[in-house]
């Protein structure tokens, strides 16, 4: 699976790869390899159906989110590219490379993409704000049934009445970022514990205990 994977993946995608995501050549190489292990049609994408036959992603109640973070609105299908840019968001926090090169891009893995990337695993029907509802679902999918329904209501109401500044009963993606860096960096408990959740699902992606640290530094 190695040597398909090096023959099939052109050095100068390599490079473009690295230039966007901030990934190392060799561990593009090695994501390659997972990628075509999981491609079971060998057409060069992923489906749904290659994703959830992780393990980590069939058997955990987040698991179809995170799925749908690498699948653009419409399609069915992701290329590696797309694959590889969904993975960059949970490389450490790095902010400063745009201010050594003004006219670059913002780093996939700044602290705001990442901000974006979770707002967007609560906001499920994609209106630009987390509703109350939208917030206990992730909750629920979170703590199964160790908490009652009363007490998660209380979460999801103190939450959003602590982000909540314009009075509409909802958290805009600024009102997310305001709260989140109250919070020292997502400590806030339920944006925590869904960081949490994410850094165990992503390391199915990674193929061996380096990628998988990366993890581990994702505030």
């Amino acid at each position: 699976m190695g040597s398909r994977a090096s023959t099939l993946l052109r050095e100068e995608e390599i490079e473009e790869i690295k230039k966007e995501t901030g990934f190392s050549h060799s561990q593009i190489t090695r994501l390659y390899s997972r990628f075509t292990s999981l491609d079971k049609g060998e057409n060069g994408t992923l489906s749904r159906e290659d994703f959830q036959r992780i393990p980590e992603l069939a058997i955990n109640p987040l698991g179809d989110r995170i799925i749908n973070a690498f699948f653009p609105e419409g399609e069915d299908q992701v290329n590696f590219r797309g694959f590889m840019r969904t993975l960059a968001h949970f490389r450490p926090i790095e902010d400063n490379e745009k201010n050594k090169n003004p006219t670059a891009s913002e780093p996939l893995n700044s602290r705001s993409n990442k901000l974006l990337f979770a707002f967007r695993l609560y906001d499920l029907d994609r209106d630009d704000k987390i509703s109350r509802d939208e917030l206990l679902q992730v909750l629920r999918m979170m703590v199964g049934v160790n908490i009652s329904d009363e007490q998660l209501g209380s979460i999801a109401d103190r939450t959003i009445q602590e982000a909540d500044t314009n009075g509409d009963s909802c958290i805009s993606f600024q009102e997310f970022i305001k709260a989140s860096l109250v919070e020292a960096n997502i400590n806030n408990t339920s944006f925590n514990h869904l960081t949490k959740k994410i850094k165990i699902l992503m390391g199915a992606f990674f193929i061996n205990a380096t990628e998988a640290n990366l993890l581990n530094k994702l505030a």
